[in-house]
């Protein structure tokens, strides 16, 4: 037994995790019945949403205590990428449904139940600005990521005064933390097994023959922007060929944030991800968690292709003023996401109203958004987690080409 464990922890983890995929996949068609295996994606989710915002909190606290005066860091370069990635990638959602026009069957749609959708852009902001103060405690158990991030940071800075038996400590807890993530996502293989088999065996393949082109045109968009856009952003910063970096991310950090569809659940992840491209944990260990939260590529092009679809079926004429600033409203929007029950489609009303659609027709597209979720949730997480790893590593691969040193790709 001992010897098979060896063996199988001797195969790199993204050959594991594609076995599970491809295993999962195959008990989704043939064994319908056997419900018990997804239980495992499950628990895997489960566990990992349980453990990274401890993770988190230890790990931004850690590192901004541990930080020395005069210590240079990237986060300003960061979220400039976060947020020019963000609003490249809803220009490409807004352009491709001008070219690809597509429109959807609102008279079979059912708005979703029990879904609020926020009021305004203002209503948005609002959210976010109140989850930042949200109780410490409350934000680590309901995983508020926005709220994990401000009080990590101001708890941080507090003990930057601190003896150093308190950092040392505060170390050693980081680090069991993070050990207790690394058993988790040891486990990854046996849980995407179990989420793709929950997937195929619940919603079959019916899903693309019923909204192929919208699900085309979503996923050409997300595509391009994984292997076009977000490309030229880094070749753009390192001056040199991007998609080896690209393809690693996309393989370590997308195909996971792809099964488990949480962005949160995914920070591991990405966190091993930049371990092991050798970056600095002072910036990595902020910046992830960040992007978690303001990296929404994903989630503007789905704001913006469902609105623009929405657009397209009543026959409203769309002006390019109008469209950039949809664009703007999507990726703005999208920054927001994080903050606002159920995620990007909820904040599709508010980007239709920018076109006077009534809240009862974009609710009823919101319905749509949630009976193709199972692709398109999967693929916007998948390109917004391994975006979040693809511009920190850019960030830093930056500073070392002004410095002379040679990138690890």
């Amino acid at each position: 037994m001992k010897g098979i464990i060896e063996k199988w922890n001797s195969i790199s983890l993204v050959k594991r995790i594609l076995c599970g995929l491809v295993i999962g996949a195959i008990l989704g068609v043939v064994a319908k019945q056997a419900t018990v295996i997804g239980l495992l994606g499950e628990l895997f989710v489960g566990a990992l949403k349980a453990v990274a915002p401890v993770l988190v909190f230890f790990l931004v606290m850690g590192s901004l205590a541990q930080h020395k005066d005069g210590q240079k860091s990237n986060m300003g370069t960061v979220i400039s990428l976060y947020l020019i990635a963000t609003f490249a990638a809803a220009l490409v959602a807004v352009v491709g449904s001008f070219i690809f026009p597509v429109t959807v069957n609102l008279g079979s749609a059912v708005a979703a139940e029990g879904a609020a959708a926020p009021g305004g852009i203002g209503e948005v902001l609002k959210t976010l600005l109140l989850n930042i103060v949200s109780n410490p405690v409350k934000s680590i158990v309901e995983a508020n990521y926005i709220g994990i991030l401000a009080w990590s940071c101001v708890f941080g800075l507090a003990l930057r005064k601190a003896s150093d038996k308190t950092k040392a400590l505060l170390a050693d807890v980081s680090e069991a933390v993070t050990q207790a993530v690394r058993w988790v996502i040891s486990f990854a293989p046996f849980g995407i097994m179990g989420l793709m088999y929950t997937s195929i065996s619940t919603s079959g393949m019916s899903i693309f023959v019923d909204y192929g082109k919208l699900l085309a045109l979503l996923l050409g968009c997300m595509v391009f922007v994984a292997l076009v856009v977000n490309p030229l952003i880094v070749f753009l910063n390192i001056k040199q060929n991007p998609y080896p970096l690209v393809f690693k991310c996309l393989k370590e950090s997308g195909i996971t944030a792809f099964c488990t569809r949480s962005s949160a659940a995914n920070i591991p992840v990405n966190m091993e991800l930049c371990k092991s491209l050798g970056l600095n944990e002072d910036n990595y260990s902020v910046s992830i968690p960040l992007g978690a939260t303001i990296n929404m590529g994903g989630a503007a092009v789905t704001i913006s292709v469902l609105s623009l679809a929405t657009v397209h079926t009543l026959g409203i004429p769309v002006d390019i003023p109008t469209a950039l600033i949809l664009s703007l409203l999507s990726a703005v929007s999208a920054c927001g996401a994080s903050g606002v029950a159920g995620g990007s489609l909820l904040l599709i009303p508010l980007a239709c109203s920018l076109f006077g659609v009534s809240s009862d027709i974009a609710m009823q597209v919101v319905g749509i958004g949630f009976i193709i979720g199972v692709i398109q949730d999967s693929c916007e997480t998948g390109l917004n987690s391994s975006t979040d790893a693809l511009l920190t590593a850019t960030a830093e691969f930056k500073q070392w080409k002004k410095e002379g040193r040679k990138l690890p790709i």
